[in-house]
């Protein structure tokens, strides 16, 4: 009998669009390897999504993106209703989401990041924390969303508060001139390392999923002492803070500085793009996967990443292997 899979799209954070556009090549993906799909528009009712889930199925592929979604919440979910799901669990999803707190760890593992402060949207309106050239993001959102870069002579305001959403909690990040780099990571292995060159101001929203003139250089044109250290950086804060299945570290890169020294970590996102054209994918793509395999791997890899008491494991000697959340 065909393993039943729920696969979750839709959400309510500003990527809702993005989940439901991409989710379309991960239901046709698990159809062709033989699941047995039910798709799941997630609204923001948990209570509707834990009835939609029942009776359980055999895993959920966890296609979310942004709030919600990626910061642990519908991971929690999962959890409680003991279903196996796709990516990292509730700690590692959390962490992820939260820029300042994964920098501040990525630190502590030996991987260099650009200097930031955290201050609320009070704090920014009577000025930057820093001079320019810096960049103003939310401390919580993926895809770019909410971000602003503000260049040297530059007249255009840090902030506008008429036009920012995203909470409370903003983070004022050192701008690193150069070039966009990233890495994916599956099971813990990165994967390769590629350049970005987007025809936008950055590599922003717009530049993400509209722009057509976006370039992906795979692998990238790097040294080979940079082109290390990235895969070396990704694979340090994915198992750092304790990641599972797929996900992917976005770098900047300046080559004006010696060698590795212009390597600075920006974020990781604990639940890239899945598309055959999406940067995570197309690298394990390069490396032999086929898509329609991955998102298969994807499911059979699912796993609930709490851990049993120790009695529940010594009665039942058929459960399955609990994986440790680390961080």
């Amino acid at each position: 009998m065909a393993k039943k899979v729920a696969l979750l799209v839709g959400g309510w954070s500003a990527e809702r669009q993005v989940s439901l556009d991409k989710g379309k090549q991960v239901e046709t993906a698990l159809r062709a390897a033989g699941y047995d799909v039910s798709v799941i528009d997630v609204k923001k009712d948990l209570v509707a999504l834990a009835a939609a889930l029942t009776p359980k199925p055999d895993a959920v592929f966890n296609n979310l993106h942004g709030e919600g979604g990626e910061d642990g919440t519908v991971q929690a979910l999962l959890e409680i209703l003991e279903i196996p799901y796709t990516h990292s669990g509730v700690t590692a999803s959390a962490v992820g989401m939260d820029k300042p707190l994964c920098k501040y760890l990525a630190q502590s593992f030996g991987v260099r990041v650009a200097e930031s402060h955290v201050v609320s949207a009070e704090e920014l309106k009577k000025g930057a924390p820093m001079e320019p050239p810096y960049v103003v993001k939310p401390a919580c959102e993926g895809s770019s969303v909410g971000v602003r870069i503000i260049l040297d002579h530059e007249n255009q305001p840090a902030f506008e508060e008429a036009e920012w959403a995203f909470g409370d909690k903003i983070m004022v990040e050192r701008y690193i001139p150069g070039r966009e780099l990233t890495v994916a990571v599956l099971d813990g292995v990165p994967q390769a390392v590629t350049e970005i060159i987007s025809h936008t101001r950055f590599f922003d929203y717009e530049a993400k999923y509209h722009d057509t003139r976006t370039e992906l250089v795979l692998p990238a044109d790097i040294p080979e002492d940079v082109y290390k250290t990235a895969l070396d950086y990704a694979a340090r804060v994915y198992n750092g803070i304790g990641c599972a299945g797929l996900a992917r570290c976005d770098f900047r890169y300046d080559d004006s500085k010696n060698g590795a020294d212009g390597l600075y970590l920006l974020e990781i996102n604990t639940q890239p793009g899945l598309t055959v054209e999406s940067i995570g994918p197309s690298q394990v793509i390069h490396n032999g996967m086929s898509f329609v395999q991955l998102c298969s791997h994807l499911v059979e890899t699912a796993q609930c990443h709490a851990k049993k008491a120790p009695q529940e494991k010594a009665s039942d000697p058929d459960a399955p292997v609990m994986i440790k959340q680390h961080g």
